[in-house]
């Protein structure tokens, strides 16, 4: 579990956060929506620790992080998987070198325990047979996957992913989606998303954040979506004609209008 406490933080004059709280829960897929410039890149980038609050306290299972000394951070550091939006895949390493980076940086693990645990993620992610090729050989999803599978491989208790569908075509979106439920559940992680794909939103997120000017200005699930009054929540949500659709024949199917 992650939870935030009235996170601030300002760049010069120009205030991006202003005084969030949450709790992010342990085997779910908490999402944090909102439209460009709400404030959920700087929000999850904080949280990660690679953008300190001026105000504000976030917790790991109970640690809190500002308290932390710098050992004990690096600790929480490497329980965290990280999904970056350009998969931050290094060009010149081959799949099996990117993925078992973490594991040759921060483990003492053999060669071969260190291949046998890349091997397993791959296939996991739906890659097996790729550990020789470079990242320029590989399609866009496919990036994503390995992306994925390097964030996973030193199973991680906290698995962010920063807009995981960007530039991806729909049906490789929703595998995406699919397996980032799929691991969150797997490995009981603490899952965060940082997107504004509704597909994704109404998907899996099973529990939602959504951040207007540096404010929460709606917190529920996907399932509480659909109900809500909120003008805000309804203006993300439900700008397009087609989710507005999709909204009126859901409350008609249950009775509410």
């Amino acid at each position: 579990m992650i939870e935030v406490k009235n996170i601030k933080k300002s760049f010069g004059d120009h205030v991006v956060l202003k005084g969030i709280s949450a709790i992010f829960e342990k085997g779910k897929v908490n999402m944090i929506i909102g439209q460009s410039g709400s404030g959920k890149t700087v929000f999850l980038k904080t949280i990660m620790g690679l953008i300190e609050p001026d105000e504000g306290e976030i917790s790991f299972d109970g640690r809190i992080w500002h308290l932390l000394s710098t050992k004990e951070q690096a600790k929480i550091r490497q329980e965290m998987g990280v999904v970056f939006q350009g998969n931050a895949l290094f060009d010149s390493l081959t799949i099996e070198q990117n993925v078992s980076f973490p594991l040759r940086m921060f483990t003492r693990k053999t060669p071969r325990e260190i291949k046998e645990r890349v091997d397993e993620v791959l296939e996991q992610v739906g890659l097996p047979g790729v550990q020789k090729k470079l990242p320029a050989e590989l399609s866009g999803g496919q990036k994503k996957r390995v992306a994925i599978a390097r964030a996973i491989v030193m199973f991680p208790k906290y698995l962010f992913a920063d807009e995981p569908n960007s530039g991806l075509d729909p049906k490789t979106a929703i595998r995406i989606d699919d397996l980032l439920m799929d691991l969150t559940k797997q490995y009981d992680t603490t899952t965060l998303v940082n997107t504004h794909d509704m597909n994704s939103i109404m998907e899996i997120g099973e529990k939602i954040i959504l951040l207007k000017n540096g404010y929460k200005a709606w917190e529920g699930t996907k399932d509480e979506i659909f109900y809500s009054d909120n003008p805000d929540l309804n203006d993300f949500v439900f700008s397009s004609e087609l989710y507005r659709e999709m909204k009126e024949l859901f409350l008609k199917y249950k009775g509410r209008v």
